[in-house]
């Protein structure tokens, strides 16, 4: 058992303090972000809006996601990574408080736009930001440690919020999540500032190449807009399956995903640790983990019991744990090829992309097709998703 724990520990080791304190500062900033996970039942049970309303709502929040990416990533080019970071979180805290005032269909679905899209400025500029703190050796794990932070304010999270939801109600939400983001932004005023750090955070180069001009790279978008598709479902469609069909409340919900965060805070970094020492390629372990996410949905048509949302959860966790850190760090890798912003962005936008079209689609198919026809849909997107990074593999 000390073996195992010193090993443990071992997996942090190397790592740079500014990306420990980056970590500390999303985790802050996680530790809020409860109202997504039940933002579909907000909409549904609190509004009183459709299942089609829900989805051309949800599909605001990914078209604001979009331009937030890619707003993010241009600016990250020209300002630099740490003033786009902190206008973001700053704004998102501000938007987050004020959105849980709206009432009626377009002005729910203006306010989510605009929230998401400075909310969303936030990812290119902090995947730069990550890129300039850690040393090459050290990205993946770097990337590892800060979805460490996510997830482990994202297990408390969904928890925390199902309680709050069942005793003050869903306004409680929208108060933490926007106050969590003041709270990192002013951690990254004080903290992070680049006088402190000594590190410029300007990143262009004598000549930049475009992403949206590399082919390869273009084909890996490709495979994460599939991934995203399938992906996100668990923060719209699943939830609403969770309710529906298996008859769990919002605390039960919550609990249920929390098991996801909390799974990755104990096992991502020493599994990525493990897996980096093999001779596998970031590719190959892209291939594993969409493997995994796509028999995530295939087995919840196999039982009626509770227990196989456990499974299916548990496959979905390892299926992310796998694929967010090596596409992350295949991603930093080859932004080295020309602008760090714009690749970054690009890589945000993939999952951006999968907003814009999952949720709305995915509403639609339950209520079009019920649930078993959806999770059937969703393993056949995982399965085009492999076909594209085995092409990839091919043409590298």
């Amino acid at each position: 058992m000390k073996k195992l724990y010193l090993s443990y520990l071992n997996s942090f080791q190397g790592l740079s303090k500014e990306v420990w304190w980056l970590a500390l500062i999303t985790l802050i900033n996680r530790a809020g972000t409860m109202v997504v996970p039940f933002l579909s039942l907000y909409l549904t049970q609190n509004m009183g809006f459709t299942l089609e309303n829900v989805g051309s709502i949800m599909t605001s929040f990914g078209l604001g996601s979009l331009l937030g990416a890619w707003l993010g990533g241009k600016l990250t080019d020209i300002m630099g990574y740490y003033r786009i970071m902190l206008i973001s979180l700053i704004g998102a805290g501000i938007l987050f408080i004020t959105i849980q005032f709206l009432e009626g269909f377009w002005p729910m679905c203006i306010g989510i736009f605009v929230l998401m899209t400075i909310a969303d400025a936030f990812r290119p500029a902090a995947f730069v930001a990550l890129s300039a703190y850690s040393k090459p050796e050290n990205k993946t794990r770097s990337v590892t440690l800060i979805r460490l932070a996510i997830n482990l304010g994202f297990s408390a999270g969904p928890a925390l919020g199902g309680l709050i939801i069942a005793t003050v109600g869903y306004g409680g939400l929208f108060w933490i999540d926007g106050t969590t983001c003041l709270m990192a932004g002013l951690m990254l005023l004080y903290i992070l500032h680049p006088k402190k750090t000594k590190l410029s955070d300007a990143i262009g180069q004598l000549s930049p190449k475009s992403a949206y001009a590399d082919g390869k790279y273009l084909l890996f978008i490709g495979s994460m807009v599939l991934f995203g598709f399938a992906f996100v479902q668990y923060f719209s469609t699943v939830p609403l399956y969770y309710n529906e069909v298996h008859g769990l409340g919002a605390f039960q919900i919550g609990l249920l995903l929390a098991l996801n965060g909390f799974t990755i805070f104990l096992l991502e970094m020493p599994l990525i640790k493990f897996m980096e020492g093999r001779a596998g390629s970031k590719i190959g372990y892209m291939i594993i983990g969409f493997l995994l996410l796509g028999f995530s949905f295939l087995i919840l048509n196999l039982s009626s019991g509770h227990g196989i949302l456990v499974v299916g959860i548990m496959l979905m966790t390892f299926g992310e744990m796998i694929t967010f850190p090596f596409s992350n760090a295949y991603a930093m890798d080859r932004a080295k090829r020309g602008n760090q912003g714009e690749y970054m962005a690009l890589y945000s936008i993939a999952f951006s992309i999968s907003h814009i079209f999952a949720h709305n689609s995915g509403m639609r198919s339950i209520s079009l097709f019920g649930y078993e026809l959806t999770w059937y849909g969703i393993g056949l997107v995982c399965f085009f998703g492999i076909l594209l990074l085995l092409w990839l593999k091919r043409t590298l």
